[in-house]
């Protein structure tokens, strides 16, 4: 069995190595799954690039989710047994065949659910629903703005947020990603390569989702109707920070703000980070897998699956997903 080890930051071809790995024991609390398939997200680019401050010290294993059988349980496992075919949150090592993972980040799936669709439920569905189900709330009739529409969270926020009845305002890239975002349920979509969001939105938004960060999020905050909410869960602009002084710099074009300010205005800014709510809210986060594998189940959302790529293609999906050439989900298949 192998798992992809990322040894150095940079470029992908000598960012990562396949090494040889060992079905080892669980702990008493712990699941030993044999994996499928690895979802990859923007976080793993970001991560590669040595630009994640979470990331553990190299030589380390990435990845945020997998799809797989549990093979081995711990003596205090109670919801999975040995055969299940699980959905593993793995809060990194994801990129590997065999993962190690406790209970409450594990969460079984059908026979017959689709690998892809499968894991974008893990990271992105349940940050989604983290953030408009959980964070905040929202309801009908409510504007909302989406930025990224197109990708993993985006995708996921436009169905979820479409589900509640709301209006939505969404960004992406080019023309075939605009017409995505229609197709996913927005109602107005904007190109944000040709087009300033803020210029074209001419009424108050009740609550935007922002994973661009820097002047991206100042300008979304200045949208806000007077009771709405900013939801950051990213900031991908950092990447195009090469050094101290340009992240200084984007680091300042978020904005200044006071408390004072907030409660004057009644706006509410809300930071959502789905590793720190595996670490303090475990039950927290299995909530939301359930809650997103049964909205599946029931057909209220559907996942995009981008592509699937084989597992010694990784250096091509990291270069594709930086390249912002994805769209939904992306993984590897083992």
């Amino acid at each position: 069995m192998q798992a992809i080890y990322l040894v150095k930051n940079g470029k992908t071809k000598e960012a990562f190595e396949f090494r040889d790995i060992q079905i080892t024991e669980p702990k008493d609390d712990e699941v030993g799954v044999i994996v499928e398939a690895s979802g990859i997200n923007f976080a793993d680019v970001v991560a590669r690039l040595g630009q994640y401050q979470d990331c553990p010290p190299l030589p380390t294993v990435v990845g945020y989710e997998a799809v797989g059988r549990v093979e081995k349980v711990g003596k205090d496992i109670k919801t999975v047994q040995k055969g299940d075919r699980v959905l593993v949150f793995t809060r990194f090592g994801g990129y590997s065949q065999y993962v190690l993972q406790k209970e409450n980040a594990i969460a079984k799936i059908s026979e017959e659910m689709d690998a892809g669709k499968a894991l974008a439920l893990a990271t992105q569905y349940s940050t989604a629903y983290y953030a408009s189900y959980v964070s905040t709330n929202i309801f009908p009739g409510e504007t909302v703005l989406i930025h990224s529409g197109a990708g993993g969270v985006g995708t996921a926020l436009i169905q979820l947020c479409k589900l509640k009845g709301a209006k939505i305002y969404t960004t992406a890239g080019s023309e075939s990603k605009l017409e995505y975002c229609r197709k996913q349920g927005a109602d107005v979509v904007i190109n944000y390569v040709k087009d300033d969001f803020s210029q074209v939105i001419k009424e108050p938004i009740d609550v935007a989702f922002d994973a661009v960060g820097a002047e991206n999020f100042r300008k979304s905050y200045k949208l806000l109707n007077r009771g709405g909410r900013i939801v950051g869960y990213g900031a991908s602009s950092m990447t195009d920070a090469h050094n101290v002084f340009s992240k200084a710099k984007m680091g300042l074009a978020f904005g200044l703000y006071h408390p004072a300010q907030l409660l004057m205005e009644s706006r509410a800014m809300i930071g959502v980070n789905m590793l720190r709510i595996a670490d303090y809210k475990p039950d927290l986060l299995k909530h939301c897998m359930e809650s997103v594998i049964q909205l599946l189940h029931e057909g209220k959302i559907d996942p995009h699956v981008g592509k699937m790529y084989a597992a010694k293609d990784i250096y091509q999906a990291h270069d594709d997903m930086e390249s912002r050439k994805t769209i939904g989900k992306i993984g590897i298949v083992w």
